[in-house]
């Protein structure tokens, strides 16, 4: 079968290079920032925008990584690969794509726990389907589909491959 794919690789990887940018530009006063992939594919556009930002500011900012955990069909215990200290932090939770918002609404849960500075939210796609209240702070696409397609966005080591749409 034939992928209809709506960002390519080239594209996908400028589009992370400018969230990067959206980044720094919206936590410009910041020495620390937290970014939070959900595993797996959020993971690697985590790691992805990390090596942004490090390009960018010449490794003058203190970039943390941390990986949370939480089965996406079925959102219950969230866990998080390390717990670092949150308290007035900013942290950046980060996925492939955002359908009802259910699975960044879930995966902010463990940090409220905590008092961060702030929390945003970071996606490469986001449809226009939500059912909760999350609006991603950065998204590389904005898409209307119908509700029977399915967006897959393809990674490969630490690398995104492209998004394409079923």
């Amino acid at each position: 079968m034939e992928k209809n794919y709506i960002l390519s690789q080239p594209v996908a990887e400028k589009k992370l290079r400018r969230m990067a940018y959206e980044i720094l530009e919206n936590n410009s006063d910041e020495g620390r920032l937290i970014l939070a992939g959900i595993r797996e594919s959020g993971s690697v556009i985590a790691r992805t925008i990390k090596r942004h930002l490090e390009q960018i500011t010449g490794g003058r900012l203190s970039i943390q990584l941390i990986t949370v955990s939480l089965d996406k069909k079925r959102p219950g215990p969230v866990t998080l690969s390390e717990l670092p200290d949150l308290d007035d932090q900013v942290v950046i939770v980060i996925d492939d794509v955002a359908n009802s918002g259910r699975t960044l609404l879930y995966a902010m849960k463990p940090f409220l726990d905590h008092h961060p500075r702030k929390i945003e939210s970071l996606v490469l796609v986001e449809r226009s389907h939500k059912a909760f209240p999350v609006q991603p702070d950065y998204k590389g696409l904005s898409l209307s589909t119908t509700l029977h397609e399915h967006i897959y966005v393809e990674v490969d080591g630490d690398q995104v491959k492209g998004a394409w749409l079923e």
